[in-house]
Order: structure tokens, then sequence, then C-alpha cells
């Protein structure tokens, strides 16, 4: 069963002066996924998000927040989406709970119930009528996700969630994340520089480059057929012929030859190897990362 739609962003644009920043954007978010969104600097990636929760008005396109053109039924279409751009702004001399109770004001029937509810769906039970100036950083951007799930939000979107976290408050958020798509149901679009973490935890991509989505796949899809084999080959000429010779190669700076994957081949090339007197000093799998993809297709471009 195809899970429903939560989001949806068609033909995006936006103009600043002469200049088009964003150039007719189409992708989709569905029910109890994690969406990475990714981009290089000057990708237009921020500009996406700013418009997608209303701080800028696109020039032309749509976006659609569970079924409510954002355009048309702006309060409709935010009461479903909750967010974190950049960090979280919080109140430091409050605590954590005053800092929940000051934005329950601002929305329609936000029980003390449910300012409950959300502390404990994001683990600050014990700390929250301590002062936020007390708080680390994973528990303020936790804080921050609470007063964004306040709403009941279906889709939420968190720029940069693990922004200055230590492995471990990286490792704690990508699961609550988790949790929050599979075990939450809501959609979740996440924006970072972190690739691996990327590659961990979303289950959808969409590689986003000077305006424009060059790719949007699951993970799995983006990756696949992407493994490759490191060979270490002394005398290096000979074996670079040899190899060369078998299958398509690249030669590496550091003084290794890449190949495809094919585990029928790979005896066959190294017999040939050694046959043509080319001693095979080291010869490793490597696993495809998104880092690698998002190199080639963006022309190496840095992250945002």
């Amino acid at each position: 069963m195809e899970k429903k739609i939560t989001l949806a962003v068609k033909n995006l644009k936006k103009v600043i002066g002469k200049k088009e920043i964003i150039k007719g954007l189409t992708f989709d978010l569905r029910e109890g996924e994690v969406f990475g969104f990714l981009g290089p600097n000057g990708a237009g990636k921020t500009t996406t998000i700013r418009m997608l929760v209303g701080l800028i008005k696109p020039t032309s396109g749509s976006i659609h927040i569970c079924g409510y053109n954002l355009d048309e039924h702006f309060q409709e279409a935010m009461m479903s989406l909750g967010c974190i751009v950049e960090n979280p702004e919080l109140y430091p001399y409050l605590s954590g709970y005053n800092n929940l109770l000051h934005f329950a004001r601002m929305l329609d029937g936000i029980s003390g119930e449910r300012i409950k509810e959300v502390t404990e769906l994001v683990g600050l039970t014990e700390r929250i009528h301590d002062k936020v100036k007390t708080y680390s950083l994973g528990m303020r951007q936790r804080l921050g996700i609470a007063q964004a799930l306040l709403g009941r939000p279906k889709v939420l979107i968190l720029d940069e969630p693990t922004n200055g976290l230590d492995p471990a408050g990286i490792r704690e958020m990508r699961e609550f994340i988790r949790f929050l798509a599979e075990d939450e149901g809501l959609s979740v679009l996440v924006s970072s520089h972190l690739l691996s973490e990327i590659q961990l935890l979303c289950d959808r991509v969409a590689i986003i480059s000077k305006g424009t989505i060059i790719r949007t796949d699951t993970v799995q899809q983006l990756l696949a057929n992407r493994e490759r084999v490191v060979w270490r080959i002394s005398p290096f000429e000979k074996g670079k012929q040899v190899l060369s010779s078998l299958t398509p190669m690249e030669e590496k700076e550091d003084g290794t030859i890449l190949t495809e994957f094919d585990e029928e081949k790979i005896p066959e090339w190294n017999k040939q190897l050694v046959e043509a007197g080319v001693s095979v000093i080291e010869m490793n799998r490597k696993m495809p990362v998104l880092e690698d993809l998002f190199l080639e297709l963006t022309g190496g471009d840095s992250i945002e």
C-alpha cells in the first residue's frame, strides 16, 4: 500500500532581482518517512526551506501541506507543519516547561496534557523544570523539536538538527528522528551537511545543485551498483595495463586503482595479473557511500 503524500512541491521557482535562484523543484514527502535534502553552497537549499515554512513567497509553483495549498490556505497548511530553521529560538532564563507554555499560548487548544506528552516524547521529563541555560546543545535541540510538535503536525522540517552535537548526541538525534517517523508516523524533512548521517538516517534523498534537483531516490537505489574494488599492485604501470584491458578502471592519487566489483570476474582478473608478473599487494572491496555520489553529481562542490 502506497503511503499518503503529506508534502507536495511542484515546479517551485524563486527569482530574486533578475537571478533565478530556484529553478522548478518538484518532490514530495510521504507519511512516516525521513527525507534528506542535500545541496552544496549556493544550491538553494535554505531558500527552498524558507519557502516551505512560509518565511518567503515563491515566484511560482505550488506547495501543498496535507492537501492545503500554502498560498491559498496558509493557516490550515501551517497547522500541519512543525519546523526548526537553523537553531531553535528559546528563552534561556525560562525553564523548558515555561518555554513550551509560552509557545503553547500562541496555538489554539494546546493543553497542559499535550505539553506533558511532548516532554515525554523528547525525553526531557526529568529536566523540563530546569532553566534552558543549563541544557546541553542536544537537550536544546530536543526542546526545540518538542516546541515544533506541540500542534500535532504531520510534517516536520529540521534544518541541520545535528549541528554542533558530539558523536553520541548525533546518534541519539538520529534514533529519535527515526522514532518520530516510524512510531509517530511523521514525515520528516532533514537538511544536513553530514552525508554519512543522511545515509544512515533517510529513506529517500533529494540532491539539489544550482537551484535544480539532480537526483531523488531511496538511499539504496542511489548507491546501487556502486561497489568498487581497490587494487594496490606492483609494478604499477604493468598492472594498470593488465587491468585496463580487462575492465574500466580509475587511477587514484594515492597510487591505487579502482575497478567495478564483479564477484565472478575478480578471481580471473587476479589470475591475469599474477600470470603477467604483477604482485597484488592489496585488494579491498569498497562499499558505496553517499559522499562519493554527491561529489560526482555536484562536480565536487562542498556541502552547504
